[in-house]
């Protein structure tokens, strides 16, 4: 059975897209295992993604539907009363919303049983294991994640798909259970970048923007500063800039030095969710620790934090003036084997701490054939330009 089968948004725009999701899933997910909750069969509405099926990860409220977190201390959660903001702008482009996909607890490490569909012996990344396993086996063209260090890039990285996070604040956020606030945002998962593109500017109830014809500018970092990236990643970075190159894309070095940023990161999220997580029962050792972990920073060391963060996105936002993106590795290399954890985020820390988007581009492979994604980082005033420069980088990745 191929469990690989990514589904264009084009080819979804019909009434039956969620008769035919349901039929994929009931085919292939005690494979991959990406869902939690169905949601009862609605009829399609109209608008730009009229028909098209979304999952939604379960961290996000869908009205008459459980909110659990991944967690086991909510098992008993009663049905949401309503829909979360995201949900809400989805069902008005007339997307269909099919079920609730699997999230590691409260969006953390603790991890859930989705599978990887590329090698189901490997972790499909995390938090938004679900969506983007959802996506990458076919079973819908567009899913919600969210990301607080690396939940929508690694994810859509190991799993082969392209996945926007999106600025933080740019999308509601009401109806997300969160873990840390000031570094929480929305993301969406689809096949393409050429997908998402459509569907966040369906969202936002507009066209998407044309492809761009201009050479991009783009500026590189390879991730070594802050941790061992693998060799078949610095391999597929380079092949990149290669093809880019031979495009006619301008690719310099970005030469800001972001191990500070990265481990600001670290820094905020623990202090975040210490305040933010419930104390229930039950929770996973993973998130138990970040709590504690979190108890012990000091609000000096905050302050510090968040301030060096700052100064850091302010010189990488001059450095964009002149740049389309920061073209990165999505993550440190292809998704590890095993499902007792989910990867390392380290990679998207630095750009998370700052607030900018961040867009996984698929098409790079291992010798084995498993994904290599990389991820561009863009200016967060210029959503569209990242998305036309992900546009322009896909298909130099076969």
């Amino acid at each position: 059975m191929d469990l690989v089968a990514p589904w264009r948004i084009d080819d979804a725009r019909h009434p039956d897209a969620a008769v035919a999701a349901r039929e994929r899933i009931a085919e292939v997910d005690d494979h991959v295992r990406a869902w939690v909750t169905p949601v009862p069969s609605e009829p399609a509405g109209d608008g730009p993604l009229a028909g098209v099926p979304v999952g939604i990860k379960d961290i996000v409220d869908v009205a008459g539907v459980p909110t659990r977190c991944g967690s086991r201390a909510l098992v008993d959660a009663p049905p949401a009363a309503a829909d979360a903001g995201i949900v809400r702008l989805l069902r008005a482009t007339g997307a269909v919303v099919v079920g609730k996909t699997v999230t590691t607890e409260f969006a953390y490490f603790d991890p859930g049983p989705t599978r990887n569909p590329h090698d189901p012996s490997r972790t499909p990344g995390g938090s938004s294991s679900g969506s983007a396993a959802a996506v990458a086996a076919g079973m819908v063209p567009l899913a919600v994640g969210t990301q607080t260090a690396g939940s929508v890039v690694r994810p859509a990285s190991y799993c082969g798909v392209a996945g926007l996070a999106v600025a933080r604040g740019v999308l509601p956020h009401d109806g997300v259970a969160p873990l840390a606030p000031g570094l929480d945002t929305l993301g969406l998962f689809a096949a393409t970048v050429a997908d998402l593109a459509v569907a966040r500017a369906a969202i936002d109830g507009r066209d998407a923007a044309p492809e761009t014809t201009d050479p991009l500018r783009l500026l590189v970092w390879d991730g070594t500063a802050v941790a061992d990236v693998s060799p078949a990643m610095r391999d597929a970075l380079a092949a990149a800039i290669d093809r880019l190159r031979a495009d006619g894309a301008t690719v310099a070095d970005l030469d800001v030095d972001l191990r500070a940023a990265t481990a600001d990161h670290r820094t905020v999220m623990a202090a975040e969710a210490a305040t933010t997580v419930p104390e229930l029962p039950g929770l996973g050792e993973n998130l138990t620790a970040l709590v504690a972990e979190g108890h012990g920073v000091t609000d000096g060391e905050l302050t510090a934090a968040r301030e060096r963060s700052s100064a850091t996105r302010e010189t990488v936002l001059a450095r964009l003036a002149d740049a389309d993106a920061v073209l990165a590795p999505g993550a440190l290399g292809v998704a590890p084997p095993g499902l007792e954890a989910t990867g390392d985020p380290v990679l998207s820390r630095p750009w998370h701490v700052m607030g900018l988007p961040a867009l996984a581009v698929p098409g790079l492979r291992d010798a084995d054939g498993l994904p290599l994604g990389l991820q561009l980082i863009g200016h967060p005033d210029r959503e569209d330009a990242l998305l036309a420069a992900g546009r322009r980088l896909e298909p130099l990745l076969p």
